[in-house]
Formats: C-alpha cells, sequence, structure tokens
C-alpha cells in the first residue's frame, strides 16, 4: 500500500441525488417537489417562525410587561473604583471629563455615583445622580457630592 492507490472505505462514500436531471433519473418532473402549490416554485421560502398553518409560537404566547417611554438609563460607577482612581492616579475632582478620559462611562451616559467599597480620602465628586450611601460616604469623608 502506498499513496497511489488510497481509496475511501467500500461503502463510505454515497453519490449524491441529481434531481431534475430528466425522466430518465427517476427523479425528473416534479423533481421530488411533489404537485404545485408554492413550495413546488423556486423562490419559495418559508416565513421564520411558520409552524404548517397552526399558530405559532410567537402567536401563541401572551405579550407581558411593557417598555416605559421615559426611563432613564443611568451607568452605574461605585464608590471602590473612585478611591482606586485617587490612589493610582491622585485624582480628588471626579466630573465628567474625567471619568470619561479614564474609560469610566461613555460621552453620553447618564453618570449616577453608588455606594459600594469604602471611600478613604476626601474628593469632589459631580455626576447626574447619586445613592443616598455614596453622598453619606463622600461627605463622612469631607468630600462634595453636585449633582448636575
Amino acid at each position: 500500500m502506498d499513496l497511489s492507490n488510497l481509496k475511501p472505505a467500500k461503502g463510505s462514500i454515497k453519490n449524491r441525488k441529481r434531481i431534475a436531471r430528466g425522466q430518465g433519473s427517476g427523479r425528473g418532473g416534479t423533481a421530488t417537489r411533489g404537485h404545485k402549490g408554492a413550495q413546488s416554485r423556486s423562490g419559495y421560502s418559508r416565513k421564520p417562525g411558520f409552524e404548517g398553518g397552526q399558530m405559532p409560537l410567537y402567536r401563541r404566547v401572551p405579550k407581558g410587561g411593557f417598555k416605559n417611554i421615559n426611563r432613564k438609563e443611568y451607568h452605574g460607577i461605585n464608590l471602590d473604583t473612585l478611591q482606586k482612581l485617587n490612589e493610582e492616579k491622585n485624582i480628588s475632582i471626579f466630573d465628567l471629563e474625567v471619568l470619561i478620559q479614564n474609560g469610566l462611562a461613555q460621552k453620553k451616559d447618564l453618570i449616577k455615583i453608588l455606594g459600594r467599597g469604602e471611600l478613604k480620602s476626601k474628593i469632589e465628586v459631580t455626576a447626574h445622580a447619586f445613592s443616598e450611601t455614596a453622598i453619606t460616604a463622600i461627605e463622612a469623608n469631607g468630600g462634595v457630592a453636585t449633582k448636575i
């Protein structure tokens, strides 16, 4: 045995069905598509979610809840993150520009300062919203929390 006479194992390779190649092939005429109807025509594609005429799942299941169009989505930043920045980069005044420059927020974000973590230094923070625990922690160290 060498590379010139390698063959796949007997029975492992099957010829594919060649449909619509004339009556003599046994698969001519309707070309295995049946008679008439949308599925026999070219260009037919079933809608996503179609279940053969049965009421589809997306219509059987009831709609739930609602979307509040007036909801304000805040981007939360915790006190431990501000403390870490204060220690590493010696920043004590946190406004929108500083937060954006350090990758903590995007330009269009509404920022809310949250109270997770321990604050050890005096900082000034300017943001759109604050949690109550964040305000008490900032002011306990002599800092200032300013709402925009």
